[in-house]
């Protein structure tokens, strides 16, 4: 059985590293070419939107504080001998495709970033990614206390890796330079809404995703009522700041119109690397590469830890294949279910490039995950109440109103080539799922 051994501080941390990781290198470039002089807008939208979802994940979370996340909330919303079998196994069928997909982001973007120090071949490039994953595995074979300790260090980089980069730009004296330029620019109804922000926003709500990996670890949290909230707004908040700041640094120093030209140019710079270069020169960069690395590294630690929970716990709850439900006979953690995403995980970053992956994430999880789990608190307030409820988030429905108005367009936003793709897993899922429920006579089978 798993063990309530992670605190405040830590699951605050796990979450941290977990939304960082590699995204905001890799994708402040391509905002920056996507939307010219109102780059920064994308950047708050993700945050508004992420801080509107953690309300729905944080009355979720204080309810189930259970191994499994999205897989407890959905199974109890809609119905735990009802359409809450088939909603909780289409979550982690997903899973098993797109968490994988999440942690060969986070090893492609690594391999992005170490070719600056190490010119490689594609092939090369391809065999460290998947390196990558093998040594992430190996870090995580080990009880969740020792793991808590690890993504305190790991933390520990991520933190001053971006504290360097805001540093450096308010230290270049032009760090407001941007702020101005975004006033000064006219913004329009039309471009709020235009598919290019859309697309834009796509990319930055994928740098803040992992705001609620501390609901995947929900029965390793003390004090989950309190401490699950409390994770994720600090999470959130804190992260937030940081991508505004970083991108005001960056730009300061690198403006967007330069960045621009290479994203017309189809050229994928290291903009971090180049920054720091600017401002400290050569061996400052390959310092601040590694540092990079480092955060690419404790993202994707946080990633494999939270989603190896989510088969875990719907085998044990006996909704999923029953070999995932094994925990390790003296380290005590779902050594099943990590392998088998950490073997798909090594699969996908040999056969994907970033820009394929990163709408691919956020296209299978907006309907069936994001969007069933805010339906599914009202179903949840409709049938139970609230007198019970650890946490309420305030100004109810309005930001399940609007948590799901912004879902469906950045959906839209994905592209109908990657919603195509989600169509294929839900339906492949939806087979299987139909296919076991006639099997073992239950819903909608269930006489």
């Amino acid at each position: 059985m798993l063990q309530r051994r992670l605190g405040l501080f830590q699951s605050t941390v796990l979450n941290m590293i977990d939304m960082v990781g590699i995204g905001p290198f890799v994708t402040l470039p391509i905002v920056m070419g996507l939307m010219g002089g109102m780059y920064l807008w994308a950047w708050i939208a993700g945050a508004i939107l992420s801080l509107v979802d953690a309300m729905i994940w944080s009355e979720l979370g204080a309810a189930y504080p259970l191994a499994g996340g999205s897989y407890n909330f959905l199974k109890e919303a809609y119905g735990k001998n009802g359409a809450g079998k088939m909603m909780s196994f289409l979550y982690v069928w997903q899973t098993i495709i797109q968490a994988p997909l999440v942690a060969a982001s986070a090893a492609i973007g690594f391999v992005t970033y170490f070719v600056y120090l190490v010119p490689l071949e594609v092939w090369e490039q391809k065999m460290i990614s998947g390196a990558v994953i093998i040594l992430i595995t190996i870090l995580l074979y080990r009880k969740i206390e020792s793991i808590g300790k690890v993504g305190v260090l790991l933390w520990m980089g991520v933190v001053a890796t971006l504290g360097w980069i805001i540093f450096g730009g308010i230290s270049h004296g032009h760090f407001l330079d941007p702020v101005k330029e975004m006033i000064n620019t006219p913004v329009s109804w039309g471009n709020i809404a235009s598919f290019a922000f859309g697309q834009a926003c796509v990319k930055t709500i994928y740098s803040y995703l992992g705001y609620y990996n501390v609901c995947h670890l929900g029965g390793e949290i003390k004090d989950p009522g309190k401490n699950i909230p409390r994770s994720m707004f600090i999470s959130v908040i804190g992260i937030a700041v940081l991508y505004l700041s970083m991108n005001l640094s960056v730009s300061s120093v690198i403006p967007w119109q330069e960045v621009k030209q290479w994203q017309d140019k189809k050229i994928e710079p290291f903009v971090i690397s180049i920054f720091i270069e600017r401002l400290y020169g050569h061996t400052a960069a390959i310092v601040a590469t590694v540092m990079v690395l480092w955060v690419a590294l404790a993202s994707l630690f946080a990633v494999m830890l939270g989603y190896s929970r989510v088969p875990y716990a719907a085998a044990a709850d006996g909704a999923f294949f029953k070999i995932f439900a094994k925990l390790h006979p003296t380290k005590n953690f779902p050594y099943v279910s990590l392998l088998v995403l950490a073997a798909f995980a090594f699969v996908f970053s040999l056969l994907f490039r970033m820009g394929d992956i990163i709408s691919g994430i956020l296209a299978m999880r907006i309907m069936v995950q994001f969007i069933g789990q805010a339906v599914g608190v009202v179903l949840l307030r409709q049938r139970n109440g609230t007198n019970n409820l650890p946490y309420k988030m305030p100004l109810y429905p309005l930001p399940v109103i609007l948590a799901i108005a912004m879902w469906l367009f950045v959906f839209y936003a994905t592209g109908s080539k990657v919603m195509l793709s989600f169509a294929a897993v839900l339906v492949s899922g939806l087979v299987v799922y139909l296919i076991q429920a006639r099997r073992k006579n239950e819903w909608p089978f269930k006489n």
